[in-house]
């Protein structure tokens, strides 16, 4: 029987692999790897040792991470390590998501059939009029620009259409790579608590295999559709208790995040 440490590398390894695909896509090879990974594990190897109450020195983090003390004395030195912190800083969302989750789900901007309606760009009912119930401090027109920009819309004769895929960036690979982290980053935190025992978060698959091309396809698209029927029930919920958590809650103890997603994935080949 394989040690817990041998079987928790092994999965690690499993889920490594297409980050490996990406980083050797975008030329970073394993060395350049292998040195921005020290600073993230004295970091995590410092919340490590306060989540077990033991004192933070240099020779523990040493000892826990694997980091030469050199090394960990020299990012201390370069980063000003306060105490230690708990996990990747992601980003907020931005007054472009907050947008589109109105859009999706607000009847007001929608068809009959629950389906975002494309908006004239002015008067009533108008994408200037969705643009200002999100934000006050950016112009309707900066926000069309930007998601113009980003491919998440387009416009003909001044009405403006929602892409059929949401907030997915077509342009932008900065943008895009936020969210990817972002998510991810938070998917495989909730997996962790779990495999771990810390929490018990939402966090369940359907798999099925020795499917053929065209059934895969016809899977995706109906978790297309789960997907905006979950986010049309879940959105109101998330925007009533952000609304009434800013007017009714101190802002320490406003603390809290949470992010809810799907994914679908299909490939010919298996899980390696």
């Amino acid at each position: 029987m394989s040690s817990r440490p041998a079987v928790v590398l092994s999965a690690a390894l499993t889920l490594l692999r297409p980050l490996v695909r990406l980083l050797l896509r975008h030329g970073i090879g394993f060395p350049a790897l292998a040195a921005a990974l020290k600073p993230l594990f004295v970091d995590e190897a410092r919340a490590e040792l306060v989540r077990r109450e033991m004192a933070v020195t240099d020779s523990a983090v040493t000892l826990l991470s694997g980091v030469h003390r050199r090394d960990v004395r020299r990012l201390k030195a370069e980063t000003g390590l306060p105490a230690a912190t708990h996990g990747l800083a992601v980003g907020a969302v931005g007054p472009v998501a907050e947008l589109i989750g109105r859009w999706l789900t607000d009847p007001a901007y929608q068809r009959q059939g629950g389906q975002p309606r494309p908006l004239p760009r002015t008067g009533d009912g108008s994408f200037d009029t969705l643009a200002a119930s999100v934000s006050n401090d950016v112009r309707p027109r900066a926000l069309l620009d930007e998601m113009l920009r980003l491919g998440v819309v387009e416009m003909a004769d001044d009405i403006v259409t929602l892409a059929a895929e949401g907030f997915a960036p077509r342009q932008g690979f900065e943008e895009l790579s936020t969210l990817f982290s972002a998510n991810l980053h938070d998917h495989m935190a909730a997996s962790v608590a779990n495999l771990e025992g810390d929490a018990n978060f939402l966090e369940q698959a359907l798999f099925v295999d020795e499917l053929t091309e065209a059934s895969a396809l016809a899977l995706q698209q109906a978790a297309r559709l789960a997907w905006q029927r979950a986010l049309q029930q879940l959105m109101p919920l998330a925007r009533e208790r952000f609304d009434d958590d800013a007017v009714h809650a101190e802002p320490a103890e406003r603390t809290h995040r949470v992010r809810f997603g799907v994914y679908c994935f299909h490939a010919e080949e298996p899980l390696p």
